[in-house]
């Protein structure tokens, strides 16, 4: 019998110090990189899209790969390849943290425009509003403190 899974994850992960070094003319490139890292690990790549200072990614996630080590590679891989392709050269780094929400299949749909649209989402509402709102709609308690 065949093993079945379904690991969606709707990750957010912001530059350093939420610094908007990600050129909105090169994020295609960057995108593609990130693809090519969640190809290789065997994972599916449903949307990914970002804004300056933060990227979203939908992915389903290959149950032999851990949740953290997924990201740490997808950050550390970019990181190098981002300080040294030229398409962002103030690019620093990813900030430490991470948000990784689970989802259910049937908001696939929902969620995959929600990301396609960051760029007339943050139109009217900025990241730290986005992410506490996340938070809230995940049921996971923060502290108002990192949210200036």
């Amino acid at each position: 019998m065949s093993s079945y899974h379904q690991l969606l994850y709707h990750i957010v992960i912001r530059t350093k110090n939420s610094l908007q070094t990600i050129d909105p003319n090169q994020s295609r490139q960057l995108f593609a990189y990130i693809g090519g890292i969640i190809k290789n690990k065997n994972c599916h790549l449903y949307r990914i899209n970002g804004m300056e200072d933060h990227i979203h990614i939908l992915t389903d996630i290959h149950p032999s790969i851990a949740l953290a080590d997924f990201i740490r590679d997808i950050k550390v891989s970019t990181s190098i390849w981002m300080k040294n392709c030229g398409y962002f050269p103030a690019f620093e780094g990813w900030s430490d943290k991470y948000g990784a929400f689970t989802c259910s299949y049937l908001d696939v749909g929902d969620i995959i425009e929600y990301i396609k649209n960051q760029q007339e989402h943050h139109k009217k509402k900025s990241f730290n509003d986005e992410y506490r709102g996340l938070l809230i709609e995940s049921g996971i308690a923060f502290d108002e403190k990192y949210f200036p």
